[in-house]
């Protein structure tokens, strides 16, 4: 089954990644890397992408489009996994691996087939 592991940051965690040195930067890239050679080595990575900054955004309504970044939310999405596991669990056990998860920061969303 196919889930989507969504990687989320806010505020804090931008300052906290601004305020970092270039080595610290290069740890917090490595668990990412660890986890996608992981995944891609079990044979469970599908796609795996970082996105870019939330002021490059474009917001769709009906016809009308407007520029990010969207104040009224309080976190955005940074990137995403997309795994191809045996269950739930698994997934989760690879969401918990990345950095972000210490902040609460990881959501894991099974993908609905037939789509």
């Amino acid at each position: 089954m196919k889930y989507v592991i969504l990687v989320y940051g806010n505020a804090t965690t931008r300052q906290m990644w601004e305020n970092m040195t270039e080595e610290q930067r290069l740890e917090g890239w490595k668990g990412h890397i660890a986890v996608r050679e992981g995944l891609a080595a079990s044979g469970e990575l599908v796609l795996s992408e970082a996105l870019a900054d939330t002021s490059l955004t474009k917001r769709v309504t009906g016809t009308v489009v407007t520029d990010g970044p969207f104040a009224e939310v309080k976190e955005h999405l940074a990137g995403f996994y997309v795994v191809d596991c045996e269950n739930i669990d698994r997934a989760i056990e690879h969401a918990g691996k990345l950095p972000e998860s210490t902040f609460g920061l990881v959501e894991v969303r099974p993908v609905l087939d037939g789509m």
